[in-house]
């Protein structure tokens, strides 16, 4: 009861917060972010351990700086969200600028699998692939611990009627059928999800439990692939999109080779926009056998 409360609160902030211009909720939000950084203890040096795993090649002092950054746009991102799930239309196309092949899989006969690294501004590209183009999508998500919050989060990402949702935990069957009814999955794969049709796959040069299932999937069904990679442009500036090329040589018959392909090119896009990256999930938490923990 109380945690419902509570997040009627947060939400309803979020909603008001909504209608300042884009600027002035990038600037709240970055404060936000920064007591985040003080607060979140554990995620800070989850964060930390990922940026040190990852980046080695940045001094000390330049992966905190990067750290206090990623914090910022983690704070901008939680209030942003209020503008995803509740301005109009209009005011979203205003803001998100969608660059590559956005109509591909409109024109694309078959089934579609966008490939959507977990970059903070990932909810940005869930909006432009309902907004800009027609052809409807699925996403699989994991439904959240309080009530509330997951009530909103299916209710501001569905909005628009464009898109359905399936549990996790629906499996792969559902996917399937979802697939063969025309729609275009919208799958965020680079998450530690355990062993379970994963394998241990360099990520950074570290191994990393990474999903076998997308490969399989888009092989067994003939799915064209088409990466997709959101970010956050500075202050009110709104958000990119882009619509990468078709992959031509994805998949193969080889999942863990395809995992790997997967994360040479999530690696190539991290390099890029290196604060942006969800630096504060626990990316490397299954180990191989007999290897040490890296986040005690």
């Amino acid at each position: 009861m109380i945690e419902n409360l509570a997040a009627r609160v947060v939400l309803a902030l979020v909603w008001l917060l909504s209608h300042l211009p884009l600027g002035a909720q990038a600037a709240i939000g970055r404060g936000l972010g920064g007591l985040m950084f003080h607060l979140a203890r554990e995620r800070r040096h989850v964060a930390r351990t990922n940026l040190a795993l990852c980046l080695p090649e940045l001094g000390k002092a330049e992966r905190e700086a990067l750290l206090r950054e990623h914090f910022a746009l983690v704070g901008r991102s939680t209030l942003e969200r209020g503008v995803l799930w509740h301005a109009s239309e209009a005011r979203l196309r205003r803001m998100i600028h969608v660059e590559g092949d956005v109509g591909f899989a409109e024109r694309h006969p078959g089934p579609v699998m966008w490939l959507v690294p977990h970059f903070l501004a990932l909810e940005v590209a869930g909006a432009a692939t309902q907004i800009f183009q027609r052809r409807l999508a699925m996403d699989v998500y994991t439904p959240q611990s309080v009530a509330v919050f997951d009530a909103a989060l299916l209710k501001g990402r569905g909005r628009f009627g464009r898109a359905e949702f399936l549990k996790r935990e629906d499996g792969a069957r559902a996917i399937v059928k979802a697939v063969r009814r025309g729609r275009v999955f919208f799958n965020a794969p680079d998450m530690d999800f355990g062993l379970r049709d994963a394998a241990f796959v360099p990520f950074f040069g570290h191994p990393a439990a990474t999903l076998l299932a997308p490969s399989r999937l888009a092989r067994s069904l003939g799915m064209a692939v088409q990466p997709v990679v959101a970010e956050m442009l500075p202050g009110g500036q709104g958000f990119r999109v882009v619509f990468g090329e078709p992959w031509t040589d994805w998949p193969t018959d080889d999942p863990e080779a395809d995992a790997a392909r997967m994360n040479r090119f999530i690696e190539a896009q991290v390099r890029e926009r290196p604060a942006q990256y969800l630096w504060v999930h626990k990316r490397f938490k299954a180990r191989p056998p007999g290897a040490p923990p890296v986040y005690d």
